[in-house]
């Protein structure tokens, strides 16, 4: 009861086929590889522009900053020379009174007394 098995023998591969099979997929390949290259490429130029604009950005601040620190120290001079010359004017005006109080003794001691008591009235109301 055993019957004969037959086995079938494949049969013959066109071989314009299997050649166009490989044209197409060597097609494929090389499509692939010039989109990785131009997408490479693509990202290489975008990441080369971000970079020098980052390179702008950041001499734009020093230079901003550079110029803000000049600045600081331009109003810190004049803010020094203001106060050396009120200084002055201060020392000033207290030697003209120790000059007047020391020519005019008994007048500058009115004066006080005057000023005092016209300070006192006007700090009582």
């Amino acid at each position: 009861m055993n019957k004969p098995v037959e086995i079938a023998s494949n049969p013959p591969v066109d071989r314009t086929a299997a050649d166009r099979i490989e044209e197409r997929a060597e097609r494929v390949k090389q499509a692939t590889s010039h989109a990785v290259a131009g997408t490479k490429d693509a990202v290489d130029h975008a990441a080369d522009r971000v970079e020098e604009g980052l390179h702008h950005a950041t001499d734009k601040a020093a230079d901003a900053a550079t110029r803000a620190t000049e600045k600081a120290a331009e109003y810190s001079e004049r803010g020094r020379e203001v106060y050396d010359q009120a200084i002055d004017r201060a020392e000033g005006w207290m030697d003209q009174a120790r000059d007047y109080v020391r020519e005019k003794p008994l007048q500058s001691v009115a004066i006080a007394l005057g000023a005092g008591w016209l300070l006192g009235r006007l700090l009582r109301r």
